[in-house]
């Protein structure tokens, strides 16, 4: 088991809190809450060890851009592939893009 954290800047904060993806087998869960100073938080929980520098390229393609909303990010892994954190990191968003953020 390996935990990263990650920070990067973000835009305002986000509109309320969404859940992507479930935990299982090859699959991973995002937990998203809004963080208030411009700042966006990630920790990752994973199954996998040693793959930082996959983790680091995947985040830094995803929060290095255009400013997100600002936020607090849990991903828990069980060994998903990047095009899958990726999609599920959207999907995230996109509920609150939605307005169906709890």
């Amino acid at each position: 088991m390996e935990t990263r954290d990650y920070t990067f800047p973000a835009g305002r904060p986000a509109s309320g809190r969404a859940l992507a993806g479930v935990v299982g087998s090859g699959d991973l869960e995002v937990l998203l809450q809004p963080a208030g100073d411009g700042v966006t938080r990630i920790v990752v929980n994973t199954s996998v060890d040693g793959k930082g520098a996959v983790w680091d390229a995947l985040l830094l393609r995803v929060f290095g851009g255009e400013l997100l909303p600002a936020a607090n990010i849990v991903i828990n892994d069980c060994g998903a592939t990047p095009g899958v954190v990726r999609m599920r990191i959207e999907q995230a968003y996109e509920e609150l893009q939605a307005g169906r953020a709890a």
